[in-house]
């Protein structure tokens, strides 16, 4: 994987910032009427019940939708939620790379009045300190199912893990 993004505080990351600890991933974008608030919600009360170990997690939230998420606004937008995530954004081009990478998609979607919103991969990427995939978390996946994962990728024996 290959791609060079942002954070909201105006560093440079790209994927060497996800490999050490491990990490969650979401894409989405600030302009996301449901599912990318409630998932970053769900996010920050998965790590409020983490506790102390929320803060072994890297937890980055990539925009989907670079024309609206400037550095600025990300800044913003992740400051609604759990302080542990990141927020990322960058030129359409390195953001493609970085969905591609990850597998995941998305689209433009023009709505009346001449605007749009954009579709895309509602789930949670969940890797261990290397870098492996431990599982997805789906859009809407009860606490009960998603802390215990996350608690597993906090594990350092997570091979075999789905």
């Amino acid at each position: 994987m290959e791609f060079r993004l942002t954070d909201h505080e105006e560093n440079e990351v790209g994927p060497g910032n996800l490999i050490g600890r491990p990490t969650m991933v979401f894409f989405g974008f600030t302009y996301c009427p449901d599912v990318c608030p409630t998932t970053l919600s769900d996010i920050s009360g998965w790590l409020e019940e983490l506790g102390d170990e929320a803060s072994e997690m890297n937890v980055v939230f990539i925009t989907v939708d670079p024309e609206r998420d400037t550095v600025e606004a990300m800044a913003e937008y992740v400051g609604y939620f759990h302080p542990v995530i990141r927020g990322w954004t960058g030129p359409e081009d390195q953001i493609a790379r970085a969905a591609e990478g990850f597998r995941a998609s998305f689209e433009r979607v023009p709505t009346e009045g001449g605007g749009y919103t954009m579709n895309h991969t509602a789930s949670v990427f969940l890797f261990d300190a290397e870098g492996e995939l431990v599982t997805m978390i789906d859009y809407h996946e009860q606490r009960e199912f998603a802390v215990p994962k996350i608690q597993r990728a906090l594990t350092e024996d997570v091979e075999g893990a789905t």
